[in-house]
């Protein structure tokens, strides 16, 4: 990327956390240096590093220090006034980010099929943006089949259809209409009431909630595997069924389980089918869903994961390659955000470890179990192969 971006002067490169990409490995740092000293021209790389409020310049990492000489702190202004209108400005700014962002998204998979919008623009970020950007692939017919009916002669720029974003928006309501999810809702199995997301970041997580009646996978359809399937169903099934058994007593719901093997054993299978034949939304989460660029965003994602987790009861919160998520903290070349993600996650699923009531199950598998951290792996009670 930097070798192309040479040819292209004057630029300026700007790398956000920069110190995740020099210390993810010293491969990686040194293919940087590499990288930097084929540049010329007048290019200037800036690269960002968020410390904690108490740190100072002096705290940064060597690595980062030594490619980056010119260290400038900035901090929030102290004055009330100037506060607030900082933090106004930094607002504006992340929704103008986010914005440019699913805006991104959405011309790309436009592009690929024959399409244009050149007014994503005027789509609110926060609201319509946002959930066509998801759901793009699924809005773009209604979307084409509404503009071709109110346009007899369409218009085409290099033999690409040009839609408005109007025709979007309509898209995504026939869409809304046609299916179970809601704009901003999702109906467990067994509960009349709807269950709207109290923020951004429960509509983040949003999309990733299946209910149980439309998972379509049942034990049935997994060959062999009798006895896991059996254990599955007396530690899963009855608490998720009947816990008013379990509110007193000697008996305790299974609040973790792990499911580990090689390829292609039919973990994710056992996971579907057992929220499934449960009557459990499905919370299907992985790195992915979890990571973001802005500073804190991750822990607020999965405070929001576990409190939609609740509103949805019984629910199923399935982590897939969880040693991506939650492998061992290595003090000497961890960065700071993965680990504060394991703590996080561990915090919450503590807190449904002290409330028996609570009909939330982390189920999680992998290929590499080792690769775990061991606090983490402490808090599966049970483990399959």
């Amino acid at each position: 990327m930097i070798t192309s971006v040479s040819e292209c002067n004057p630029v300026i490169v700007y790398i956000r956390d920069v110190n995740l990409l020099l210390g993810a490995s010293d491969a990686a740092c040194s293919m940087f240096k590499k990288m930097l000293s084929k540049l010329s021209g007048r290019i200037l790389i800036i690269g960002s590093y968020f410390l904690e409020s108490d740190a100072d310049g002096d705290d940064v990492d060597e690595v980062v220090s030594d490619i980056f000489p010119y260290i400038l702190e900035t901090k929030p202004p102290k004055e009330e006034t100037d506060l607030v209108k900082w933090k106004t400005q930094i607002e504006e700014d992340t929704k103008k980010t986010k914005g440019q962002i699913f805006t991104n998204m959405i011309a790309e998979v436009l592009s690929a099929n024959s399409l244009i919008c050149d007014d994503l623009d005027s789509l609110d970020p926060d609201d319509d943006l946002q959930t066509i950007a998801s759901y793009v692939e699924e809005i773009m017919a209604p979307a084409v089949s509404y503009h071709l009916m109110d346009n007899k002669v369409p218009e085409y720029r290099n033999g690409k259809l040009i839609i408005p974003a109007e025709s979007l928006s309509h898209g995504l309501r026939i869409f809304q209409e046609s299916s179970s999810l809601g704009k901003d809702t999702v109906e467990p199995k067994d509960v009349g009431k709807k269950v709207t997301p109290d923020n951004e970041f429960e509509k983040l997580i949003r999309p990733t909630v299946v209910p149980a009646s439309q998972i379509g996978v049942t034990f049935d359809d997994i060959g062999a595997l009798a006895d896991i399937k059996e254990s599955l169903q007396e530690l899963v099934m009855l608490p998720l069924k009947r816990p008013e058994l379990f509110n007193g007593g000697l008996l305790k719901p299974c609040k973790g389980i792990l499911l580990f093997g090689p390829p292609g054993t039919g973990k994710t299978m056992l996971a579907k089918a057992l929220a499934n034949e449960s009557g459990a939304s499905f919370l299907n989460i992985s790195l992915s869903t979890i990571m973001s660029k802005y500073y804190g965003d991750a822990e607020k994602t999965i405070r929001a994961l576990f409190s939609l987790a609740t509103k949805l009861a019984p629910a199923i919160i399935f982590v897939d390659e969880v040693d991506s998520l939650l492998g061992q903290r290595d003090r000497r070349n961890e960065n700071e955000l993965p680990r504060r993600i394991k703590n996080e996650f561990m915090t919450h699923w503590d807190g449904l470890l002290s409330k028996s009531n609570e009909r939330i199950l982390v189920l999680a598998a992998t290929n590499r179990p080792f690769d775990l951290d061991e606090a983490i792996v402490r808090r599966f009670e049970h483990r399959f192969v």
